[in-house]
């Protein structure tokens, strides 16, 4: 049998670093499996890395860079002696004992497991997209808000998630364009009368974006109604995509209670699943925050959970 890991960690983001980092002080000698460059599943550093300036995470009083906050994320983590492995985990079985993950032909044992697979947004499937994703293009309004102050903006999206972030967003632009495929929202009731009481809210309805326009920055956005076909251009000095979120738990399904759009179930006011020694950290749990704060705090949950759990076995 390969080697036995006290906890491996599945997963590079905020939630899964800062679980490697307690583990690692707490003598578990972690092992942090952190995706691959090239998937958009488990890329290492989680949604960050597509991040320009962070500037709500605390102890940062004038920014700092979505990779380079994790770049600091990494370091301490290996400062303290987590070992971090560039792979992706294809395959696991929790039925037994140890645990057993997969990567390509390689098995890989551990006592605990913390998922920090984290979850991605959906995004509309322009090229244009990658190009301009957090130069203009974000899928978080409390995280990039504040960059457009008295500028005109767009959020795509018809449900609360969306109606949600054209409110928050009038805080800060002079106007917010929401832009919907159908005729009517499919938010509840009281989000939709919200959105349609604030004045600095307008609506294109039967609209979908076609293309995004601009090189280094977002200028404006393609758009076609889809009853006429007719096409436009809108000007924009950013764009908020809200269609939802897809938490990366394909992998643990069927093994892991999920609720009815995939996220991770733990025990109340814990990061505990319904499988012995495994712990959820971050977004792939969370569905209500996904901020890199309150994954941090889940995945020090985390540790501290699988340190105690671990104790109590031996």
């Amino acid at each position: 049998m390969t080697d036995v890991r006290d906890v491996i960690i599945v997963g590079s983001g905020p939630a899964g670093l800062t679980a490697a980092i307690y583990a690692a002080r707490a003598n578990l000698k972690p092992l942090v499996i952190e995706g691959e460059p090239s998937s958009t599943v488990d890329q290492p550093g989680g949604q960050l890395m597509l991040t320009t300036e962070v500037e709500n995470y605390p102890g940062f009083i004038d920014g700092i860079m979505g990779p380079d906050l994790m770049k600091r994320f990494r370091a301490q983590a290996e400062r303290f002696g987590a070992d971090i492995e560039t792979a992706r985990i294809t395959k696991v079985d929790l039925s037994t004992r140890p645990l057993a993950l997969r990567s390509g032909e390689r098995e890989l044992r551990a006592r605990s497991v913390i998922v920090a697979t984290g979850a991605q947004s959906r995004m509309l499937g322009l090229d244009s997209e990658i190009r301009l994703l957090g130069h203009g293009l974000s899928t978080c309004a409390t995280c990039d808000g504040f960059f457009f102050q008295e500028q005109e903006i767009a959020v795509v999206g018809g449900g609360d998630s969306a109606m949600e972030e054209a409110l928050f967003l009038t805080k800060f632009a002079s106007k917010v364009t929401v832009i919907h495929r159908r005729d009517e929202l499919r938010a509840s009731k009281i989000m939709q009368d919200r959105a349609f009481a604030n004045d600095k809210i307008e609506f294109l309805w039967d609209t979908v974006v076609t293309d995004l326009v601009g090189t280094d920055h977002l200028e404006g956005a393609r758009v076609r109604n889809v009853k006429t076909d007719a096409e436009s251009t809108v000007a924009l000095a950013g764009m908020f995509i809200a269609v939802g979120h897809v938490p990366n738990t394909t992998l643990f399904a069927g093994q892991l209670d999920m609720d009815q759009n995939g996220y991770l179930l733990t025990t109340p006011d814990r990061t505990a699943t319904n499988v012995e020694g495994v712990f959820a950290a971050g977004d792939v749990r969370d569905h209500v925050y996904r901020q890199a704060v309150t994954a941090a705090g889940s995945g020090c949950m985390a540790a501290i959970e699988a340190e105690r759990w671990l104790e109590a076995q031996h």
